[in-house]
């Protein structure tokens, strides 16, 4: 899941169990009935299976690891990945396409950060992609805080005190670090750096200058326990930072995955997605090779029920999420208002392992209002499948940060599933969905630790089964969706 704002939580409402019966009987009449009666959405949930689907995240996890320990859009890692897949695929009778794409991407040649007086202690910066470079030579220079607000999002927030040629340190929130460095630009600031304020004191996180234009001083992100450290030493006198961090814009060529199923009307075509890629700093087998694998099985068990499929069924496999949703805009961009007008819906799969997991749906609104026509169907559908099943659901809200977004702002109908990332846990919803209060979604979130024992396997396959039954259940009919 890509890291491009800050990271206040999502609006969320919890949701009570739902009374189910009259959604699943709607449900039920619109299926296409196979052996026994059963519709094709029933029979697609209980043959898509975490147990099945966790076969192929074990592969992509073995495969990452032994290419680099990720996979970020065009390294030998997502390469490895894409391999597997579409050898999987084509054994199913798939028609494996790539589609190939540019995006302008950013190039990491140091990010290094040192305390000098008075101690000397090494810190572990990560740069902002896009972050304007220190000299070749480095930067050195007297560390400030801002003397109003701790955020820093406003040049109020430094009245008094000189931060004129200093490296500035802030907390995370309140606004995006684009807005923080451009503020103290404007004061006079050297580079400033950011608390990244997680739970865990030695998580960091990189972030991203939107645009990438407004990059002004050199910026990167603290550990939290690295950051504290630095505010205490100020807290009893000056205190000297010596910074190297320098990059610069590249251009990076990387491609979607694409199959389609062979039946099915292209008029009013289902898309299914998740990213494939992963950032430079983890393995990514929560985020997201778990949903990459879970789309994979769901294809695969789709795949002998060709004869039942009457709106054809589009499963992609996404480039650059990580990198700013590079590949699922590609992909809607490249669509003629035709193939827009025929697209009926995109189900988005997105952390679905999530260890600390909320069973998060998609609600069908955006951050400033109502989603396409549709989307509230498709959350409604979706939370009926689980309150069937006596579980708990939450809304998420249709934000701009995974692949649903493109499809979104072309007005596209969109839902899907996410177990969840950064946001802290709620003693509310504890009573819930059970976990610890006080911690990540998903603690190992953009860390080394997301590793295959970094997902958790129940809503792995509870989140796997809803999509499946949800395809399942489009592939046959959208009229409650589209009217088709």
């Amino acid at each position: 899941m890509k890291k491009t704002r800050s990271r206040s939580t999502a609006r969320r409402k919890t949701l009570a169990v739902l009374a189910a019966a009259t959604v699943l009987a709607s449900l039920a009449a619109a299926g296409s009935a196979g052996a026994g009666g059963r519709s094709l959405a029933d029979r697609m949930a209980a043959e898509v299976t975490g147990a099945k689907a966790w076969t192929h995240l074990a592969a992509l996890a073995d495969l990452t690891a032994a290419n680099g320990g990720h996979r970020v859009s065009g390294s030998p890692g997502y390469e490895a990945a894409a391999n597997y897949l579409t050898k999987k695929l084509q054994q199913a009778g798939y028609v494996v396409k790539r589609q190939p794409f540019t995006f302008p991407d950013y190039r990491i040649d140091a990010e290094t950060v040192a305390e000098t007086a008075p101690q000397a202690l090494t810190l572990h910066p990560q740069i902002a992609r896009f972050s304007v470079s220190t000299p070749d030579t480095g930067l050195t220079a007297p560390l400030a805080v801002p003397s109003g607000k701790d955020t820093g999002c406003t040049a109020d927030d430094y009245a008094g005190t000189e931060v004129k040629g200093k490296v500035v340190l802030v907390n995370v929130g309140d606004c995006f670090i684009t807005q923080k460095q451009l503020v103290l630009a404007e004061v006079g600031a050297s580079a400033m750096l950011m608390n990244a304020g997680s739970p865990n004191p030695d998580l960091n996180l990189r972030y991203r200058m939107v645009p990438p234009e407004d990059a002004r001083i050199p910026t990167a992100t603290l550990p939290r326990g690295e950051a504290e450290q630095l505010q205490a030493d100020l807290a009893t006198g000056a205190v000297t930072l010596n910074l190297d961090l320098r990059g610069g814009a590249i251009t990076t060529t990387t491609y979607n995955l694409i199959a389609d199923t062979p039946t099915g009307r292209a008029d009013n075509t289902i898309v299914m997605g998740a990213h494939l890629d992963s950032v430079d700093t983890a393995p990514g087998i929560n985020d997201n090779g778990a949903a990459a694998a879970m789309l994979l099985e769901t294809a695969l068990r789709l795949a002998p029920h060709a004869g039942e499929v009457r709106n054809r069924v589009r499963f992609a496999w996404w480039a650059a999420e990580e990198k700013g949703l590079a590949g699922s805009q590609f992909y809607v961009d490249q669509l003629t208002a035709e193939q827009r007008e025929q697209t009926a819906l995109y189900l988005n799969l997105e952390m679905i392992g999530s260890p600390n997991y909320l069973r998060q749906v998609y609600n069908g609104q955006t951050e400033t209002g109502p989603a396409p026509a549709g989307s509230a169907q498709i959350s409604q559908l979706v939370n009926g499948f689980f309150a069937d099943r006596k579980l708990p659901t939450t809304d998420l809200v249709l934000d701009g940060r995974s692949d649903h977004s493109a499809f979104v702002n072309a007005g596209i109908a969109a839902g899907g599933v996410n177990a969840g990332s950064d946001a802290i846990k709620t003693a509310e919803q504890v009573k819930l969905f059970g976990g610890t209060e006080g911690q990540m979604l998903d603690p190992c979130y953009h860390q080394e630790c997301d590793t295959l024992a970094n997902v958790n396997k129940t809503i792995f396959d509870q989140n796997g089964r809803a999509m499946a039954w949800a395809i399942g259940r489009f592939a046959v009919s959208t009229a409650d969706v589209n009217g088709r």
